[in-house]
């Protein structure tokens, strides 16, 4: 998310697809060393749920139930584009 989660109901992000992480790094806050891949300050944003609605090839429609994040939200892929890159819209609340 180059520039952030949409916050407010018709904002729109671009999303670009990243490989899978595996799902122990959900509760890893720390610095990776300069040099190695990912490297930098991790901190965990926000915490929560979620429930897929839809999950189709190029869309996935799904509500989040975070302390920061709550509502719909839809990713679309981008078709004149690269596989990876998607829009996050939040559609409402």
């Amino acid at each position: 998310m180059p520039k952030g989660i949409p916050q407010k109901t018709g904002d729109k992000r671009l999303a670009v697809q990243t490989e899978d992480h595996p799902l122990e790094y959900h509760k890893f806050e720390g610095t990776i060393p300069k040099g190695q891949y990912g490297a930098g300050t991790v901190r965990i944003w926000d915490k929560g749920s979620y429930e897929i609605k839809v999950w189709e090839d190029d869309k996935i429609e799904f509500l989040l139930s975070g302390e920061k994040l709550h509502g719909m939200f839809v990713l679309v892929r981008l078709k004149k584009a690269s596989q990876k890159d998607w829009l996050l819209m939040k559609v409402r609340d």
